[in-house]
Formats: structure tokens, sequence, C-alpha cells
């Protein structure tokens, strides 16, 4: 039974590293790509965006995942998505900062 529960968890873990698979499964895909403006902002643009502010980013952006928000992207505002657990926001969040271009 033990070892079950070690690759339930190790496959849980997995999924968690694999930033364009959660973002697909919790159906963010739907309003974001990844460098192209769909209903929301790229992906990408959010990773320029926040970057700089380091760690308390991630908590902001896994917290405006799951909580929505409006008017920092213009008109149309991100609803809420409170299917996303806070593990997998956190996880989308350092994802999507990683996408920032390196400095120059």
């Amino acid at each position: 039974m033990a070892i079950i529960a070690f690759n339930i968890t190790y496959a849980r873990a997995q999924t968690l590293t694999d930033g364009p698979q959660l973002a697909k499964d919790n159906i963010c895909m739907g309003c974001h790509q990844i460098d192209k403006t769909r209903v929301g902002p790229p992906f990408a643009a959010v990773a320029e965006r926040y970057v700089a502010g380091g760690q308390p980013m991630v908590n902001y952006l896994a917290n405006s995942i799951r909580k929505g928000g409006r008017g920092r992207w213009g008109a149309v505002p991100m609803p809420a998505q409170p299917q996303v657990t806070e593990e997998e926001a956190t996880a989308l969040a350092t994802w999507i900062l990683s996408l920032a271009s390196p400095a120059k």
C-alpha cells in the first residue's frame, strides 16, 4: 500500500512541474496563450510584468489565479478559479514567471 501512495505522490509532483500541462488541465489556455493575446494577456507578458518582484509575485499571481482580478490588463476581468488548488496555483505562477526573457 505504501508503494501505491508513493507512486500517486510522485505522479502528482510530476504534474505540478509540467506548467503547460497544468495550464491545459485547468483550462487556463481557454483565455491565455504563452506568447499571444487571446481573451487574457499572454503568459509571457504576465511574466515580464511581474518577474522583477521575485518570490512575492509567485504568491500574488497564485492568489490572482484562485480569486480572480480586474483592471490589471484591461476591461475584461479574470474570473476566479477556485477549482485550482493552492498547490496548483503556486506551480502555475512559478511556471508563468519562468517565461520571462532573461535579463540582457
